[in-house]
């Protein structure tokens, strides 16, 4: 029989309402942001917050840096409210604020501060014309108490639960974990092991000195020691998954020759004996972010690292030596990309997640999110805010949704093309895995 093809009329209209309906899903969906930098009000001045954090954001120092005659240690000897001024006069006044992370501010600003500078959860988002004055801004946020920020926030990105980096072996933060520290619900942990796997020698001094029988060479009772201090943390974090941020050299489980083997070898035991025990024991994920190149201008501190290309290998021989294991990979290098989600075809256990750093930018997010679509239909993450201000969350998330929304929206076009015309109830139900739903799954546990 032949096949009944729709009138053109009825599928322009049918592609329209899909456009309607995706937005609507994406926008109205909240959000699990699967990584960030943020903290709960407990923890006081961990929690960074307001318009003078967000100009100060190492993003925007890398960008002022070159646009001013300034030297890097004139800049840092400024108050952080006088950076923020330097940075709005330069970026924003004399300078249309058109890169991501100046827009970003933008955006930020625009819906975080009304002109009677209040916004109540729920309250539909409003935006106007940005105000020149950046003393207006600090002083319609003046008066929130690191709660209510955290709330006026949360209900503007619509964001329901971030996932915090939690490092153990950072001395301010780890007194907060140990004197038991309250925290909001809404902020879940992930267990940051970078000091064991990129510092080892250090992270083992520090070992020694909390008491753990540990040796620089793994004997003795080194592993089984490294896994009572992990045990001991996860049961005080309850974190997600365990997690690391890796160079562009990274290799498993050999050696790269841009490191010393040895150091390659005590990296790959420590993660086989370890680090995946432990984490199949607790049914943890184990997150790797790869790629970037640290310090490669040292003058300009958290601004100064960079990108490089990773080996996707490396990632394809954990999936397979450690079937049992779950493995969350986001990738800092645009030329990763592909090998990574073709990757993810052939291991059910590999999680892509997110557009991380150098890669939040609008043309690099709309091209990834498309052939992710494109080649594993919704079966991954596709963003997480890696923010480290509160308020980013706000344009983050904005900016994020509206280009998922772009993406999604053409998939179904061009399903519709085919001949299949998915229903309001399939959209949301895709939006809803896509937005959240598809990390819970992977962690194989229901959403708290």
């Amino acid at each position: 029989m032949p096949v009944e093809r729709m009138p053109a009329e009825r599928a322009a209209s049918l592609i329209s309402d899909i456009s309607e309906t995706v937005t609507r899903a994406v926008e109205e969906t909240p959000v699990t942001d699967v990584h960030t930098h943020l903290y709960p009000p407990g923890f006081g001045s961990l929690l960074l917050r307001g318009v003078d954090e967000l100009l100060t954001y190492h993003y925007l120092v890398a960008e002022v840096m070159r646009v001013v005659d300034l030297s890097y240690d004139r800049f840092w000897a400024l108050s952080k409210r006088e950076q923020a001024n330097l940075i709005w006069q330069a970026l924003f006044l004399e300078r249309s604020p058109v890169s991501e992370a100046c827009r970003g501010v933008v955006t930020t600003l625009a819906r975080l501060v009304r002109s009677d500078h209040r916004q109540a959860a729920g309250d539909p988002v409003r935006t106007g014309p940005v105000s020149r004055d950046l003393d207006y801004y600090r002083a319609a946020l003046a008066g929130l108490s690191a709660q209510e920020h955290v709330d006026r926030v949360f209900a503007l990105a619509n964001v329901r639960r971030v996932v915090m980096t939690n490092d153990p072996f950072d001395p301010v933060e780890r007194e907060f974990w140990l004197a038991g520290t309250d925290r909001d619900p809404r902020f879940l942990a992930a267990l940051r092991l970078d000091p064991l796997l990129v510092a080892w020698p250090a992270a083992a001094s520090q070992l020694l000195a909390w008491g753990y029988k540990v040796e620089t060479s793994l004997g003795g009772r080194t592993v089984s020691e490294v896994r009572r201090f992990l045990e001991e943390w996860i049961a005080r974090l309850d974190p997600v998954y365990l997690a690391v941020s890796l160079g562009p050299d990274f290799v498993y489980p050999g050696a790269s020759t841009a490191e010393p083997a040895e150091e390659a070898v005590i990296r790959a035991r420590l993660i086989d004996e370890v680090v995946l025990p432990v984490a199949r024991e607790h049914g943890l994920p184990f997150a790797l972010m790869i790629g970037v190149k640290r310090q490669v201008n040292p003058a300009l501190r958290l601004a100064g690292d960079g990108v490089g290309r990773a080996c996707v290998e490396a990632v394809e021989h954990l999936c397979k030596a450690h079937p049992e294991n779950k493995f969350m990979v986001t990738m800092l290098s645009r030329e990763n990309q592909h090998e990574l989600t073709v990757a993810a075809r052939k291991f059910r256990n590999l999680m892509p997640f997110g557009c991380w750093w150098f890669l939040n930018n609008p043309s690099l997010i709309t091209e990834i999110t498309r052939f992710r679509l494109e080649l594993l239909g919704t079966s991954f993450i596709p963003q997480h805010s890696d923010a480290r201000v509160l308020d980013q969350l706000i344009y983050k998330w904005a900016h994020s949704r509206s280009l998922i929304a772009q993406a999604l929206t053409r998939q179904y076009e061009l399903l519709v093309e085919s001949g299949w015309v998915p229903t309001r109830e399939e959209i949301e139900r895709d939006v809803k895995a896509l937005m959240g739903g598809n990390f819970w799954t992977f962690l194989g546990r229901g959403e708290p």
